[in-house]
């Protein structure tokens, strides 16, 4: 009867981003039925996040080697990948997972509420194509409010900013009327992300352009943006009033040739942030008159003080999830037992429903009133008897002592077919 709930995810801590979208699972309700199908998964939900593609399941023996090849046939990837980039827990450990993802502790900018949201939309879809249950339907409804208690008490997600976040802040500050002037985010990664994010949220209209115009369409259908050709932008810088320079070419991308080209024929000033590691902005572009020039170090710099104070609450946070996750365990190792319960109780009720008819025929008993006391009666008789036992099975459960729950099935020769609903 063991439940084992497992996690295997690929995610920024362990692979670049380049990487970790090679894992990008195109069609989650087909990769859910493929997981069911050839893992051996009775449950299924995937998180998928742009620095993040994680699968949560469960199933009563897990095989991680079948895990591996059913995510590569969705993929196309080689197997190998796979043993380079990915991670795998179990129970408790999925279940602490789980709750550092939804405190915000697992996060890129530490306590971001973004992949709250996330992670509902991921249970919400899985209950939907009807690839999750009752295990992890549970677990996910339990984590995401233990998760928003755990932010609420601690302030976690308090005053911090991301790079991206921080760098539009910074234009808020430097530029008037933002909100009228034309705007540029150059790249498609995980700071052009924040960039983006920060942008829609503050309701700006930006343009987004990317080494192939395939890639900047993309881009703009989730993150939001007008998507812009490479080679109209290199000769066109002069159109635009701020640039977000977010990207990972080994070369300046923003040349101090094409800035001088722009503003001589540009009345107005420019600022251009430079997000890329390492630097993709030509640092002479300062040198321009009417542009102004800030880097990734300097944006970091601003972001770290906010940082601190968040940093300084994770102890706080860690302990509460470490108090948390061994109450959610018990949870879930309850769940265990709940059929069989389930079961006997409907038994038991069918059968004092039975006997109950048969004697009041035999008492040929017509007033309703007797009738009611009768009835009254023999419910708590029944439930006097059955609940002290089927507790001490619920309890076994939570303590993991499933020998005893398995006799439990023996004696009350409980078969799970009994119980699909």
């Amino acid at each position: 009867m063991n439940q084992n709930i497992i996690n295997a995810r690929v995610t920024f801590r362990n692979s670049p981003i380049h990487i970790l979208e090679q894992f990008t699972i195109k069609d989650i309700e087909n990769a859910c039925e493929l997981f069911k199908k050839h893992s051996g998964l009775d449950e299924c939900v995937i998180i998928q996040t742009c620095n993040r593609i994680e699968l949560f399941g469960k199933s009563e023996m897990n095989d991680l080697d079948k895990i591996k090849k059913t995510w590569a046939s969705i993929t196309g990837l080689e197997k190998d990948l796979f043993d380079e980039n990915m991670e795998y827990v179990e129970n408790k450990d999925a279940f602490h997972h789980l709750l550092k993802l939804t405190s915000g502790l697992d996060s890129m900018v530490l306590g971001e509420e973004q992949i709250l949201g996330q992670i509902k939309d991921s249970i919400t879809t899985a209950r939907e194509i009807k690839a999750s249950g009752q295990h992890l339907n549970t677990l996910f409804d339990k984590a995401i409010r233990i998760g928003t208690r755990i932010r609420n008490s601690s302030g976690i997600g308090a005053g911090g900013i991301s790079v991206g976040s921080m760098a539009v802040k910074l234009a808020e500050e430097n530029i008037d009327e933002l909100k009228t002037k034309k705007i540029l985010l150059i790249g498609t990664g995980e700071v052009s992300t924040l960039v983006a994010k920060s942008l829609q949220r503050r309701g700006y209209k930006f343009d987004v352009t990317s080494r192939t115009i395939g890639r900047s369409e993309a881009f703009c259908e989730t993150m939001g943006g007008n998507p812009i050709k490479f080679e109209q932008i290199l000769s066109g810088f002069d159109y635009y009033d701020l640039i977000f320079v977010a990207t990972t070419a080994p070369y300046f991308l923003v040349t101090n040739e094409r800035i001088t080209k722009a503003m001589k024929d540009k009345k107005k000033g420019m600022m251009i942030l430079d997000l890329s590691n390492p630097r993709t902005v030509d640092e002479k572009v300062a040198t321009i008159k009417g542009v102004k020039l800030m880097n990734l170090d300097q944006i970091a710099e601003m972001v770290e003080k906010n940082m601190n104070a968040r940093l300084n609450k994770v102890k706080t946070v860690e302990s509460i999830i470490n108090e948390e996750v061994c109450i959610l365990e018990a949870s879930m190792k309850r769940l265990e037992a709940e059929p069989l319960v389930k079961n006997v109780f409907k038994n038991v009720e069918n059968l004092r429903e039975k006997e109950l008819k048969k004697a009041l025929q035999m008492l040929d008993e017509k007033d309703e009133k007797k009738i009611k006391i009768i009835e009254e009666l023999t419910k708590a008789v029944a439930e006097s008897i059955v609940s002290i036992p089927m507790n001490n099975i619920r309890k076994a459960s939570e303590e993991g002592n499933s020998d005893i729950v398995e006799l439990a099935s023996k004696l009350f020769d409980y078969k799970k077919h009994n119980n699909a609903d």
